[in-house]
Protein backbone atom coordinates (compact mmCIF):
# COMPACT_ATOMS: atom_id res chain seq x y z
CA UNK A 1 0.00 0.00 0.00
CA UNK A 2 1.30 3.69 -0.50
CA UNK A 3 1.20 5.79 2.12
CA UNK A 4 2.06 9.74 1.06
CA UNK A 5 2.43 12.48 3.49
CA UNK A 6 3.48 12.34 7.14
CA UNK A 7 2.55 10.83 10.42
CA UNK A 8 1.49 13.41 12.49
CA UNK A 9 2.11 13.75 16.30
CA UNK A 10 -1.37 14.54 17.56
CA UNK A 11 -0.69 14.82 21.29
CA UNK A 12 0.16 18.77 20.52
CA UNK A 13 -3.52 19.48 19.36
CA UNK A 14 -6.34 17.52 20.03
CA UNK A 15 -9.95 18.27 18.86
CA UNK A 16 -12.01 16.78 21.77
CA UNK A 17 -15.25 16.08 20.79
CA UNK A 18 -19.11 17.40 23.37
CA UNK A 19 -22.15 16.42 23.28
CA UNK A 20 -23.87 18.88 21.18
CA UNK A 21 -21.24 17.99 17.95
CA UNK A 22 -22.40 16.34 14.68
CA UNK A 23 -18.63 14.49 13.78
CA UNK A 24 -20.08 12.52 10.75
CA UNK A 25 -22.90 11.83 8.51
CA UNK A 26 -26.84 12.40 9.98
CA UNK A 27 -24.99 13.23 13.60
CA UNK A 28 -23.63 11.03 15.88
CA UNK A 29 -25.48 7.79 15.33
CA UNK A 30 -25.98 8.31 11.56
CA UNK A 31 -29.98 9.33 12.28
CA UNK A 32 -30.42 12.68 11.51
CA UNK A 33 -31.44 13.10 15.41
CA UNK A 34 -29.87 15.80 17.43
CA UNK A 35 -30.73 15.58 21.75
CA UNK A 36 -29.95 19.16 21.82
CA UNK A 37 -32.52 21.27 24.21
CA UNK A 38 -33.32 24.81 24.68
CA UNK A 39 -33.85 25.95 20.75
CA UNK A 40 -35.86 28.35 19.74
CA UNK A 41 -39.71 26.75 18.98
CA UNK A 42 -40.33 29.52 16.94
CA UNK A 43 -38.71 31.73 14.49
CA UNK A 44 -38.93 35.47 13.95
CA UNK A 45 -40.04 36.93 10.40
CA UNK A 46 -36.98 36.45 8.46
CA UNK A 47 -35.90 33.28 10.38
CA UNK A 48 -32.82 33.43 13.14
CA UNK A 49 -29.98 34.94 13.56
CA UNK A 50 -27.21 34.30 11.23
CA UNK A 51 -24.01 35.02 13.08
CA UNK A 52 -21.86 34.37 10.11
CA UNK A 53 -20.93 33.00 6.10
CA UNK A 54 -18.15 31.86 4.36
CA UNK A 55 -17.91 31.86 0.54
CA UNK A 56 -14.26 29.73 0.55
CA UNK A 57 -16.29 26.14 0.91
CA UNK A 58 -15.63 25.35 -2.96
CA UNK A 59 -18.43 23.14 -4.88
CA UNK A 60 -19.92 20.51 -4.68
CA UNK A 61 -23.01 18.97 -2.00
CA UNK A 62 -20.63 17.58 0.40
CA UNK A 63 -22.04 17.76 3.62
CA UNK A 64 -20.60 19.14 7.46
CA UNK A 65 -19.33 17.79 10.56
CA UNK A 66 -19.02 19.68 13.65
CA UNK A 67 -16.31 19.00 16.43
CA UNK A 68 -15.63 21.56 19.08
CA UNK A 69 -14.66 24.80 17.30
CA UNK A 70 -14.03 23.23 14.04
CA UNK A 71 -16.44 22.82 11.28
CA UNK A 72 -15.46 20.16 8.62
CA UNK A 73 -16.53 19.55 4.81
CA UNK A 74 -15.42 18.98 1.51
CA UNK A 75 -15.34 20.93 -2.17
CA UNK A 76 -13.97 21.20 -5.09
CA UNK A 77 -11.17 24.29 -6.49
CA UNK A 78 -12.76 24.56 -9.65
CA UNK A 79 -14.79 23.14 -12.78
CA UNK A 80 -12.31 21.21 -15.29
CA UNK A 81 -9.65 18.35 -15.59
CA UNK A 82 -6.90 19.97 -13.22
CA UNK A 83 -9.53 20.81 -10.60
CA UNK A 84 -9.26 18.45 -7.41
CA UNK A 85 -11.56 17.86 -4.45
CA UNK A 86 -10.49 19.04 -1.59
CA UNK A 87 -10.78 18.33 2.76
CA UNK A 88 -11.58 21.86 4.48
CA UNK A 89 -11.37 22.85 8.12
CA UNK A 90 -13.02 25.97 9.24
CA UNK A 91 -13.47 27.85 12.40
CA UNK A 92 -16.81 27.96 14.22
CA UNK A 93 -16.37 30.96 15.55
CA UNK A 94 -16.63 33.12 12.73
CA UNK A 95 -16.37 30.79 9.25
CA UNK A 96 -12.74 31.27 8.91
CA UNK A 97 -10.77 28.38 6.49
CA UNK A 98 -7.93 27.23 9.16
CA UNK A 99 -6.67 24.54 6.02
CA UNK A 100 -7.07 22.49 3.40
CA UNK A 101 -5.92 19.15 2.16
CA UNK A 102 -6.27 17.51 -1.55
CA UNK A 103 -8.20 14.69 -1.62
CA UNK A 104 -8.14 13.38 -5.46
CA UNK A 105 -9.33 14.39 -8.77
CA UNK A 106 -12.87 16.44 -9.71
CA UNK A 107 -15.57 14.61 -11.28
CA UNK A 108 -18.23 16.28 -13.39
CA UNK A 109 -21.60 15.13 -14.26
CA UNK A 110 -24.77 16.93 -15.48
CA UNK A 111 -26.31 18.14 -12.10
CA UNK A 112 -22.50 19.74 -10.82
CA UNK A 113 -19.38 18.17 -9.84
CA UNK A 114 -17.54 18.32 -6.95
CA UNK A 115 -17.62 15.72 -3.64
CA UNK A 116 -21.10 15.18 -2.22
CA UNK A 117 -20.08 13.10 0.65
CA UNK A 118 -19.14 14.33 4.70
CA UNK A 119 -16.40 13.52 6.25
CA UNK A 120 -15.90 12.07 9.66
CA UNK A 121 -13.99 12.52 12.67
CA UNK A 122 -13.11 9.46 14.66
CA UNK A 123 -14.19 9.38 18.48
CA UNK A 124 -10.52 10.50 19.80
CA UNK A 125 -11.27 13.85 17.55
CA UNK A 126 -7.86 13.20 16.17
CA UNK A 127 -8.43 11.29 12.87
CA UNK A 128 -10.88 12.81 9.83
CA UNK A 129 -11.57 10.25 6.86
CA UNK A 130 -12.82 11.67 3.62
CA UNK A 131 -13.85 9.89 0.35
CA UNK A 132 -13.44 12.17 -2.71
CA UNK A 133 -16.14 11.91 -6.26
CA UNK A 134 -13.30 9.41 -7.82
CA UNK A 135 -12.90 7.24 -5.26
CA UNK A 136 -9.88 8.35 -3.48
CA UNK A 137 -10.23 7.96 0.29
CA UNK A 138 -7.98 9.77 2.56
CA UNK A 139 -7.51 9.55 6.24
CA UNK A 140 -6.35 13.40 8.17
CA UNK A 141 -5.10 15.18 11.41
CA UNK A 142 -7.99 17.11 12.21
CA UNK A 143 -5.71 19.38 14.03
CA UNK A 144 -3.99 21.01 10.27
CA UNK A 145 -5.33 18.26 7.71
CA UNK A 146 -2.04 16.47 7.32
CA UNK A 147 -2.16 13.44 5.53
CA UNK A 148 -1.93 10.10 7.62
CA UNK A 149 -2.96 7.90 4.70
CA UNK A 150 -4.68 6.99 1.59
CA UNK A 151 -6.25 4.28 -0.28
CA UNK A 152 -8.11 4.72 -3.98
CA UNK A 153 -11.52 2.25 -3.89
CA UNK A 154 -10.61 1.43 -7.85
CA UNK A 155 -7.46 0.86 -10.04
CA UNK A 156 -4.29 -0.99 -9.22
CA UNK A 157 -4.69 0.68 -5.42
CA UNK A 158 -8.31 -0.61 -4.84
CA UNK A 159 -10.85 -2.72 -3.43
CA UNK A 160 -12.76 -3.53 -7.18
CA UNK A 161 -14.67 -1.06 -7.05
CA UNK A 162 -16.52 1.02 -10.22
CA UNK A 163 -17.21 4.83 -9.91
CA UNK A 164 -20.85 5.49 -9.89
CA UNK A 165 -22.72 7.52 -12.52
CA UNK A 166 -22.82 10.67 -10.13
CA UNK A 167 -19.12 9.62 -8.66
CA UNK A 168 -18.71 8.02 -4.97
CA UNK A 169 -21.07 9.79 -2.78
CA UNK A 170 -20.51 7.62 0.57
CA UNK A 171 -19.45 9.09 3.82
CA UNK A 172 -17.45 6.61 5.37
CA UNK A 173 -18.24 5.03 8.80
CA UNK A 174 -15.87 5.45 11.29
CA UNK A 175 -16.42 2.69 14.15
CA UNK A 176 -13.78 2.49 16.73
CA UNK A 177 -10.64 1.57 15.16
CA UNK A 178 -12.00 1.21 11.79
CA UNK A 179 -13.26 2.61 8.60
CA UNK A 180 -15.80 1.54 6.41
CA UNK A 181 -17.02 2.08 3.15
CA UNK A 182 -18.38 0.42 0.03
CA UNK A 183 -16.12 0.51 -3.49
CA UNK A 184 -19.02 -2.19 -4.81
CA UNK A 185 -18.31 -4.79 -7.47
CA UNK A 186 -16.57 -8.10 -7.78
CA UNK A 187 -14.00 -7.42 -5.14
CA UNK A 188 -16.97 -7.08 -2.02
CA UNK A 189 -19.48 -4.12 -2.01
CA UNK A 190 -18.28 -3.26 1.29
CA UNK A 191 -14.42 -3.04 2.73
CA UNK A 192 -13.13 -2.62 6.04
CA UNK A 193 -10.32 -0.90 7.22
CA UNK A 194 -8.00 0.14 10.20
CA UNK A 195 -8.10 3.93 11.39
CA UNK A 196 -4.82 4.26 11.79
CA UNK A 197 -3.16 2.73 9.36
CA UNK A 198 -5.67 2.08 6.02
CA UNK A 199 -4.83 -1.62 5.79
CA UNK A 200 -7.36 -3.72 5.03
CA UNK A 201 -9.27 -5.65 7.82
CA UNK A 202 -11.68 -7.56 5.37
CA UNK A 203 -13.83 -7.28 1.99
CA UNK A 204 -17.40 -8.50 2.03
CA UNK A 205 -16.80 -11.30 -0.61
CA UNK A 206 -20.55 -12.43 0.19
CA UNK A 207 -21.72 -9.93 -2.26
CA UNK A 208 -20.90 -8.19 -5.21
CA UNK A 209 -23.29 -5.27 -5.26
CA UNK A 210 -21.96 -2.64 -7.46
CA UNK A 211 -22.08 0.73 -4.74
CA UNK A 212 -24.83 3.29 -4.90
CA UNK A 213 -24.84 6.23 -3.15
CA UNK A 214 -26.11 5.05 1.06
CA UNK A 215 -23.80 5.35 3.47
CA UNK A 216 -23.35 2.87 6.33
CA UNK A 217 -24.82 2.42 9.09
CA UNK A 218 -23.60 0.49 12.32
CA UNK A 219 -26.32 -0.76 15.07
CA UNK A 220 -26.49 -3.20 17.93
CA UNK A 221 -29.02 -6.01 17.11
CA UNK A 222 -29.92 -8.91 19.26
CA UNK A 223 -26.68 -7.86 21.36
CA UNK A 224 -24.33 -7.82 18.40
CA UNK A 225 -22.94 -5.48 16.37
CA UNK A 226 -23.33 -5.12 13.08
CA UNK A 227 -23.64 -3.02 9.89
CA UNK A 228 -26.36 -2.58 7.78
CA UNK A 229 -26.02 -0.82 4.36
CA UNK A 230 -28.30 -0.32 0.73
CA UNK A 231 -27.15 -0.90 -2.75
CA UNK A 232 -29.87 -0.77 -5.77
CA UNK A 233 -30.89 -4.09 -5.44
CA UNK A 234 -30.51 -5.48 -1.80
CA UNK A 235 -30.84 -3.96 1.88
CA UNK A 236 -27.99 -6.27 4.03
CA UNK A 237 -26.58 -6.46 7.45
CA UNK A 238 -23.01 -7.94 7.92
CA UNK A 239 -21.24 -8.73 10.86
CA UNK A 240 -17.99 -7.10 12.31
CA UNK A 241 -16.22 -9.55 10.48
CA UNK A 242 -18.01 -8.91 7.13
CA UNK A 243 -19.88 -12.02 6.76
CA UNK A 244 -23.52 -11.43 6.12
CA UNK A 245 -26.06 -12.03 8.23
CA UNK A 246 -29.13 -10.95 6.57
CA UNK A 247 -29.94 -9.55 2.78
CA UNK A 248 -34.02 -8.82 1.47
CA UNK A 249 -34.37 -6.87 -1.97
CA UNK A 250 -35.00 -3.62 -2.84
CA UNK A 251 -36.78 -2.02 -5.81
CA UNK A 252 -34.42 0.78 -6.77
CA UNK A 253 -33.44 2.32 -9.94
CA UNK A 254 -31.57 4.95 -10.68
CA UNK A 255 -30.27 6.29 -7.73
CA UNK A 256 -30.42 4.76 -4.23
CA UNK A 257 -29.48 7.37 -1.94
CA UNK A 258 -31.14 7.38 1.52
CA UNK A 259 -29.74 5.88 4.54
CA UNK A 260 -31.46 3.35 6.49
CA UNK A 261 -33.64 3.49 9.42
CA UNK A 262 -32.84 1.14 12.33
CA UNK A 263 -34.72 0.77 15.66
CA UNK A 264 -35.13 -2.35 17.74
CA UNK A 265 -35.00 -5.13 15.03
CA UNK A 266 -36.93 -3.05 12.03
CA UNK A 267 -35.23 -1.36 9.04
CA UNK A 268 -36.32 0.79 6.82
CA UNK A 269 -35.11 1.76 3.44
CA UNK A 270 -36.42 4.12 0.76
CA UNK A 271 -35.48 5.45 -2.47
CA UNK A 272 -36.55 7.72 -5.17
CA UNK A 273 -37.59 6.73 -9.08
CA UNK A 274 -40.44 5.05 -8.02
CA UNK A 275 -38.89 2.68 -5.43
CA UNK A 276 -40.73 3.75 -2.44
CA UNK A 277 -40.12 2.47 0.50
CA UNK A 278 -39.31 -1.25 2.29
CA UNK A 279 -40.17 -2.24 5.96
CA UNK A 280 -38.38 -5.83 7.20
CA UNK A 281 -38.19 -6.90 11.07
CA UNK A 282 -34.69 -8.77 11.29
CA UNK A 283 -34.87 -11.20 14.18
CA UNK A 284 -32.56 -12.17 16.89
CA UNK A 285 -31.03 -14.72 14.24
CA UNK A 286 -31.16 -12.73 11.58
CA UNK A 287 -34.09 -13.84 9.68
CA UNK A 288 -35.78 -11.29 8.05
CA UNK A 289 -40.09 -10.93 7.83
CA UNK A 290 -41.07 -8.31 5.55
CA UNK A 291 -43.30 -6.17 6.94
CA UNK A 292 -44.41 -3.80 3.90
CA UNK A 293 -43.58 -2.46 0.59
CA UNK A 294 -44.99 0.58 -0.45
CA UNK A 295 -44.63 3.91 -2.37
CA UNK A 296 -46.01 6.06 0.69
CA UNK A 297 -43.15 7.45 1.21
CA UNK A 298 -40.48 7.69 -1.83
CA UNK A 299 -37.36 9.75 -0.35
CA UNK A 300 -34.98 11.02 -3.50
CA UNK A 301 -32.17 11.84 -1.51
CA UNK A 302 -33.27 14.07 1.43
CA UNK A 303 -33.17 11.13 3.65
CA UNK A 304 -35.57 10.39 6.60
CA UNK A 305 -35.74 10.19 10.22
CA UNK A 306 -37.22 8.42 12.91
CA UNK A 307 -39.01 10.15 15.73
CA UNK A 308 -41.86 8.35 18.68
CA UNK A 309 -42.39 5.84 15.76
CA UNK A 310 -42.87 7.65 13.01
CA UNK A 311 -40.95 8.49 9.70
CA UNK A 312 -41.06 12.49 8.91
CA UNK A 313 -39.26 13.03 5.11
CA UNK A 314 -40.17 14.46 2.05
CA UNK A 315 -41.89 12.11 -0.30
CA UNK A 316 -42.08 12.67 -3.97
CA UNK A 317 -45.20 15.08 -5.14
CA UNK A 318 -46.50 14.89 -1.85
CA UNK A 319 -43.95 17.54 0.16
CA UNK A 320 -43.45 16.16 4.07
CA UNK A 321 -44.69 13.38 5.34
CA UNK A 322 -45.18 11.72 8.58
CA UNK A 323 -46.00 8.13 8.37
CA UNK A 324 -46.35 4.69 10.75
CA UNK A 325 -43.40 2.95 10.88
CA UNK A 326 -45.07 0.03 12.06
CA UNK A 327 -47.43 -0.41 9.35
CA UNK A 328 -46.30 2.33 6.55
CA UNK A 329 -49.44 4.25 6.61
CA UNK A 330 -49.30 7.75 5.71
CA UNK A 331 -50.40 9.76 9.21
CA UNK A 332 -50.13 13.41 7.62
CA UNK A 333 -48.97 15.02 4.27
CA UNK A 334 -48.38 18.97 4.24
CA UNK A 335 -50.64 19.29 1.82
CA UNK A 336 -48.07 20.34 -0.85
CA UNK A 337 -46.89 23.50 1.51
CA UNK A 338 -43.42 22.06 0.48
CA UNK A 339 -44.13 20.11 -2.73
CA UNK A 340 -40.26 20.82 -3.55
CA UNK A 341 -38.30 17.67 -2.65
CA UNK A 342 -35.84 18.60 0.30
CA UNK A 343 -33.53 17.21 3.48
CA UNK A 344 -34.65 16.79 7.34
CA UNK A 345 -33.46 16.99 10.46
CA UNK A 346 -34.46 17.24 14.20
CA UNK A 347 -33.81 18.99 17.32
CA UNK A 348 -35.65 20.10 20.09
CA UNK A 349 -39.47 18.86 19.34
CA UNK A 350 -38.76 19.97 16.04
CA UNK A 351 -37.99 19.03 12.24
CA UNK A 352 -35.53 21.56 10.21
CA UNK A 353 -36.99 20.67 6.53
CA UNK A 354 -34.87 22.52 3.78
CA UNK A 355 -36.22 22.29 0.07
CA UNK A 356 -34.31 21.79 -2.81
CA UNK A 357 -35.70 24.07 -5.15
CA UNK A 358 -36.06 27.27 -3.06
CA UNK A 359 -33.77 26.79 -0.30
CA UNK A 360 -36.19 27.64 2.16
CA UNK A 361 -35.39 26.61 5.79
CA UNK A 362 -39.16 25.21 7.59
CA UNK A 363 -39.38 24.99 10.95
CA UNK A 364 -42.84 21.94 11.71
CA UNK A 365 -43.53 20.50 15.32
CA UNK A 366 -42.35 16.78 15.36
CA UNK A 367 -45.80 15.53 16.10
CA UNK A 368 -48.36 12.98 14.58
CA UNK A 369 -51.17 15.41 15.52
CA UNK A 370 -50.73 16.94 12.11
CA UNK A 371 -48.34 19.54 9.99
CA UNK A 372 -47.39 23.26 11.81
CA UNK A 373 -45.15 25.08 11.02
CA UNK A 374 -43.24 27.76 13.43
CA UNK A 375 -41.18 29.58 11.15
CA UNK A 376 -39.54 30.08 7.66
CA UNK A 377 -36.95 31.88 6.07
CA UNK A 378 -35.00 31.18 2.54
CA UNK A 379 -31.53 30.65 2.77
CA UNK A 380 -29.67 34.18 1.21
CA UNK A 381 -27.00 34.47 -0.46
CA UNK A 382 -27.45 31.64 -2.77
CA UNK A 383 -24.63 30.64 -5.03
CA UNK A 384 -24.04 31.95 -8.99
CA UNK A 385 -22.08 28.99 -9.34
CA UNK A 386 -24.55 26.32 -9.43
CA UNK A 387 -25.34 23.99 -11.99
CA UNK A 388 -28.64 25.08 -13.89
CA UNK A 389 -29.92 21.21 -13.40
CA UNK A 390 -28.74 21.73 -9.49
CA UNK A 391 -30.68 22.32 -6.49
CA UNK A 392 -29.70 23.12 -2.76
CA UNK A 393 -28.44 19.71 -1.94
CA UNK A 394 -26.66 19.95 1.27
CA UNK A 395 -28.28 18.89 4.70
CA UNK A 396 -29.17 21.12 7.39
CA UNK A 397 -26.52 20.42 10.72
CA UNK A 398 -27.82 21.35 13.59
CA UNK A 399 -25.02 21.56 16.44
CA UNK A 400 -24.37 23.24 20.04
CA UNK A 401 -27.11 26.02 19.09
CA UNK A 402 -26.34 26.44 16.08
CA UNK A 403 -27.43 25.45 12.31
CA UNK A 404 -25.67 25.04 9.31
CA UNK A 405 -26.72 25.56 5.84
CA UNK A 406 -24.86 25.32 2.96
CA UNK A 407 -25.00 26.16 -1.14
CA UNK A 408 -22.01 24.86 -3.20
CA UNK A 409 -19.42 27.37 -2.17
CA UNK A 410 -21.56 29.35 0.73
CA UNK A 411 -21.63 28.09 4.14
CA UNK A 412 -24.54 29.94 6.42
CA UNK A 413 -24.65 29.85 10.40
CA UNK A 414 -27.43 30.87 12.42
CA UNK A 415 -27.88 31.18 16.35
CA UNK A 416 -31.32 28.91 17.09
CA UNK A 417 -30.99 29.19 20.87
CA UNK A 418 -33.62 30.61 22.79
Amino acid sequence: MRKTGRLVCLLLSVITLHAGDWPTWRGPARDDISTETGLLSEWPEGGPKKLWETRDAGLGYSGIAVVGEHLFTMGADGKNADSSDLLMAFSVADGTQLWKTRIGSYVENGWGGGPRGTPSVSADGAHIVALGAAGDLICAATADGSEIWRRKLTGDDGFGGSVPNWGYCESPLIDGERVLCTPGGAGGTVICLDLKTGEKIWQSTELQDGAHYSSILAVEHAGARQYIQLTEKTLFGLDPDGKLLWKTGFPGAVAVIPTPIYRAGIVFATAGYGAGCVCVRISDNNEVEQLYDNKNMSNHHGGVLLHEGHVYGHSDNRGVVCMNLENGEIVWSDDNRNRSKGAVAYADGHLYCLTEGEGDCVLVAATSEGYRETGRFRLEPQTEQRNPSGRVWTHPVISNGRLYLRDQEIICCYDIRK
